[in-house]
């Protein structure tokens, strides 16, 4: 309160009796890692994919629609004519149950019979008056116990959820390095438009001066002439620079999505390259390894189908086995039923004699088994080289900064002393020339050997698998039926 009162007093802060605006803040720097979480948020793509989360569980509650109990209401009329008699009879039931299911092959019932149209002899379970209780079980002894094609498909449906995951692991890990190699591509062409910005404004200050020396008689009208076309060889240059700066943020806006449609980023969020560089040590790299070839996506979708074949082939095993079943249930005919045939028992063997389906299923599962086996080897082994790949980026990467950068330096020194020469009138604008742009192209270079390193780094962030999970620091996607 009281500083506000002597501010009033005194004519209020000095920027406001100066009449001078107060600076805004400098843009906040665009991470890398609000890029990747900006991805994980909101990309379409991993949106669509995550989508494969609800064709899963719509795949497992298909197959558990197999196994569903069903109740059953079933009335039957059979007009007849008794044996020994030429009186034609209508008898039949009302049957009320629920059909159960398990995965294991075995089906039951229960439930109650009503006798419709006369009087019906019960011999078994009798539940008073012309009712009756009706109960059956069929199992199979031999084919189809345990394993059979609705329980089999019950099994591939639990693996369609791991399945998703894979998929969505893929996808995220994909669109994670296009999103680095894109980001890193437009921070290096701003930092190029930067080099080729100032080289224009050197070239141009160089011309107005030498144009100012023609006119007083101390140099030829040839130098105005080579100085003006160094500056539209280099205005040009910028301009194809700033064209390579909208380009590469037109591919950055496919990465940051925001109501359903890219934003542009702003040149002015640009950060420069990391000043520290790091390479992975051995113990680390032995780790991610390991780590790369269980946890790569590559690899688990190739674990995955070879589950789903070893699902197929004891399918197929199983086929081979004769049909042995057993039966204990009502009758189903109500002539039987009124003359007192409640119940049958029964014992079915079928056995096959050349089995060229079951064999040939069998032949083809163990094929696709033997093929997985060897993908697998080829996948694990494929993680290790991407690592190894990776590491030599890095490697080459930082050998490549280190000798761009004292190349750069020299470059600057000779510049430096040509202009010096130039100033003495001891050498030519074209030798100036030269030595500037030899400093443009020496420093260009070791900005796209930054840009490199960094990218060679994202790449060993996908070559370990590092990308397949969800950072903490990115904001997860919920997805539900109705969005």
């Amino acid at each position: 309160m009281i500083v506000a009162i002597a501010l009033c007093a005194i004519g209020g802060p000095a920027s406001a009796v100066d009449g001078a605006s107060p600076k805004s803040l400098p843009p906040i720097p665009l991470t890398l890692e609000e890029v990747l979480a900006w991805v994980d948020r909101s990309h379409p793509l991993l949106k669509g994919t995550g989508t494969e989360k609800i064709v899963a569980r719509g795949k497992f509650l298909k197959a558990l629609g197999a196994f569903e109990p069903v109740q059953v209401n079933d009335a039957e009329i059979e007009r007849f004519v008794p044996r020994g008699s030429t009186d034609a009879r209508s008898a039949g039931f009302n049957d009320t149950f629920i059909e159960l299911r398990d995965p294991s092959g075995v089906r039951a019932m229960a439930g109650y019979r009503q006798a419709l149209g006369g009087n019906a002899v019960i011999p078994d379970l009798n539940l008073g008056g012309n009712n009756q209780a009706l109960l059956g079980i069929f199992i199979p002894l031999l084919r189809n116990l345990q394993v059979n094609p609705d329980s089999a498909e019950l099994r591939r449906s639990e693996l369609a959820d791991p399945r998703a995951d894979v998929q969505i692991a893929q996808m995220r890990q994909d669109l994670f390095i296009a999103a680095a190699g894109a980001y890193w591509d437009w921070v290096a062409a701003i930092r190029l438009a930067d080099v080729t910005r100032r080289a224009f404004r050197v070239a141009d200050d160089r011309y107005k001066q030498v144009e100012g020396r023609a006119k007083a008689g101390a140099v030829a009208p040839l130098d105005v002439v080579e100085a003006n076309q160094e500056v539209q060889r280099r205005r040009e240059l910028m301009i194809a620079a700033q064209r390579a700066v909208e380009q590469e943020q037109y591919k950055l806006s496919m990465f940051l999505w925001e109501n359903e449609s890219p934003r542009t980023p702003a040149s002015e969020r640009a950060p420069d390259f990391p000043k520290q560089i790091q390479s992975p040590t051995a113990d680390a790299v032995v780790a991610d390894k390991l780590s790369a070839r269980e946890n790569r996506p590559e690899v688990r979708e190739v674990a995955i189908e070879a589950k789903i074949n070893n699902i197929d082939l004891a399918l197929a095993k199983n086929s081979l086995l004769p049909s042995l079943d057993a039966e204990a249930a009502p009758a189903r005919n109500p002539e039987k039923f009124v003359l007192g045939l409640g119940y049958k028992f029964g014992l079915e063997m079928r056995v096959p004699f050349m089995q060229r389906r079951a064999k040939g299923e069998i032949l083809e599962a163990q094929g696709k088994a033997d093929r997985f086996v060897m993908i697998q080897k080829y996948r694990e082994q494929q993680v290790v080289v991407d690592v190894d790949n990776a590491l030599s980026a890095i490697d080459r990467a930082r050998e490549r900064i280190d000798a761009s950068r004292q190349a750069w330096q020299m470059a600057k020194t000779l510049e430096e002393g040509e202009r010096f020469r130039f100033g003495m009138g001891a050498t030519s604008v074209l030798f100036v020339n030269l030595r500037e742009r030899n400093a443009v192209d020496a420093e260009s270079q070791f900005v796209r050997a930054q840009a490199d390193y960094q990218k060679a780094l994202a790449y060993y962030q996908w070559a370990i698998g590092a990308w397949a999970k969800s950072q903490p620091s990115a904001v997860p996607v919920t997805y539900r039926p109705g969005q």
